[in-house]
């Protein structure tokens, strides 16, 4: 089945670019030029991958990616600025899972959204263990890796695609300390742009929605000067 990707943004030249290069590979491709119309997409559509824009008319990327969180995990891609870092951070804040600078290469654009695509659809397995299966409980917190599910003492919580890759790899290690360079390469990959701010705000969301106490975490914990473990 061909993978369906929405493309958000107000500059038609971009988004034609881009629809022409994705429906070249076989995708489907819906298209959006402005932030009401690129919900309202989301909302009635079951996307493999939205690419969204930040400056957006009548609704900006934050806004609509924080209202995609409220009912979806669907992977989420920010297009930014090119230098905007705080347009980074936020939109890694909102929910987004990863960012692409502007101007960009079409070539490199498909190949984050393959890289993407392919985590999400496998099984994910950042490393070899006897704890390895499509079912984990360890404790509270259950994980079905297969659907990226998430139960915490019978209670579904909805993460992005990087927040379970996170909370999966700390779940199936326990005790064990990733550097936020290590967790860095283990998830977003080695030839990732971003710096190692982008795992704090991962784990700063995972723990908002996990933790009985964000501030006084019991699951994800962190290792002063280190990194982080799993310590449930």
């Amino acid at each position: 089945m061909a993978k369906k990707v929405l493309v958000v943004d107000d500059e038609k030249l971009i988004v034609k670019g881009i629809r022409f290069s994705l429906e070249q590979d076989g995708m489907e491709v819906d298209c959006a030029y402005d932030g009401q119309e690129a919900l309202d997409l989301a909302t009635a559509n079951a996307y493999d991958m939205i690419l969204l824009d930040v400056m957006l008319p009548k609704m900006d990327g934050f806004q609509v990616c924080q209202n995609i969180r409220e009912f979806s995990n669907v992977p989420i891609v920010m297009l930014t600025a090119k230098g905007d870092d705080m347009d980074k951070i936020l939109g890694l804040e909102y929910g987004a899972d990863d960012y692409i600078t502007k101007p960009f290469n079409i070539l490199e654009v498909k190949a984050r959204i393959k890289a993407i695509m392919r985590r999400t659809s496998m099984t994910i397995k950042p490393q070899a263990t006897s704890r390895d299966s499509s079912v984990i409980t360890d404790g509270d917190i259950t994980l079905d890796v297969n659907n990226r599910r998430v139960t915490i003492l019978g209670v579904e919580y909805n993460l992005t695609l990087k927040e379970f890759e996170v909370l999966h790899l700390l779940v199936t290690n326990p005790k064990k300390v990733f550097s936020r360079e290590d967790l860095l390469h283990r998830i977003w990959g080695e030839d990732y742009p971003g710096d190692e701010r982008t795992v704090d705000v991962h784990v700063r969301r995972l723990r908002e929605k996990i933790e009985p106490n964000a501030k006084e975490p019991k699951y994800v914990l962190t290792k002063w000067g280190v990194g982080y473990y799993y310590g449930n």
